[in-house]
């Protein structure tokens, strides 16, 4: 007889204002929840305020469990340390190896658009779907693909990092190419972001733009769902409007794809985060 495994998945949210935890049972039932400050500008302050948090949540629940966390960046495939966060004082640390010893245990890390991405596709707009693509329009631009239930990373840890592409098919009034935090002109993420549209609140004109630039998604990935989330998600418009406008720049005589607002809110990511440990696949598993 195969023993039954018996664990709850907690997963984190390090954003650069909050850190967010929450377990979940094996439905995707949220057991305990919990929201602090993030200690800006402080690494040590970080690692030791997230592995609070999870020894707290344990506390509550009573056990150990399996934890994921999601981080405003990627690891380096080179390296193993941080790279391209918002949350700079991340950047260059082996932040993972400094969760897992500080909680002793293994951690599993990823991106937090990835995790939002995931979220939504195993139990959130896109579940069910075999390639989801999810977005987050916020303060900045980010994307995570999920294929069949799991996450695609790629050989240089930034599958999904559509943001900073740059727009297609510049017209006039795109011109001059405005300058992005990256390093180069004319991204994705300086005409979709949150501070963009405040800058230029033309929906019509930010319409059309995130139409061109989800056309480019779909003519690489052909994704079933492309699920948005951010603050811009809320923007009700947005699900009839846009795939009317990208038809034109899709290379099919028909686009299939739909354009969905997600279903956890605020809490794909942290789900998401959770999610990194794999939803249950055998009945003999419980929570």
């Amino acid at each position: 007889m195969k023993r039954k495994r018996n664990y709850t998945r907690i997963g984190v949210d390090l954003g650069g204002s909050k850190i967010e935890a929450v377990a979940l049972d094996s439905s995707g039932k949220a057991l305990v929840r919990k929201r602090i400050p993030t200690p800006r500008g402080d690494y040590e302050g970080t690692v030791r305020a997230v592995a609070q948090l999870v020894l707290e949540i344990e506390e509550k629940l009573g056990k150990k469990a399996r934890v994921g966390v999601g981080i405003p960046g990627a690891l380096s495939r080179a390296t193993g340390l941080v790279k391209n966060a918002n949350s700079t004082w991340l950047i260059g640390r082996d932040l993972k190896a400094d969760f897992e010893q500080a909680l002793d245990r293994e951690v599993r890390l990823a991106n937090d658009a990835n995790c939002f991405a995931l979220s939504e596709a195993i139990d959130g707009a896109g579940a069910g779907a075999e390639v989801v693509f999810g977005v987050i329009l916020g303060t900045g631009v980010g994307g995570g693909i999920v294929v069949r239930g799991e996450v695609l990373t790629g050989p240089n840890a930034i599958a999904g990092e559509w943001g900073h592409n740059p727009l297609p098919l510049p017209r006039g009034e795109d011109l001059p190419l405005p300058q992005c935090y990256c390093g180069r002109k004319g991204c994705i993420e300086t005409y979709l972001s949150g501070p963009a549209l405040e800058k230029n609140p033309d929906m019509d004109r930010y319409e059309e733009r995130l139409a061109r630039a989800l056309a480019g998604v779909i003519n690489v990935l052909d994704p079933e769902v492309i699920v948005l989330g951010g603050g811009i998600s809320n923007i009700r418009r947005l699900y009839a409007n846009v795939p009317r406008l990208w038809e034109p720049y899709v290379f099919s005589d028909r686009v299939a794809t739909r354009l969905v607002q997600n279903r956890h809110g605020d809490s794909s990511g942290v789900r998401g985060a959770a999610w990194l440990w794999g939803r249950p696949k055998h009945k003999g598993e419980t929570s």
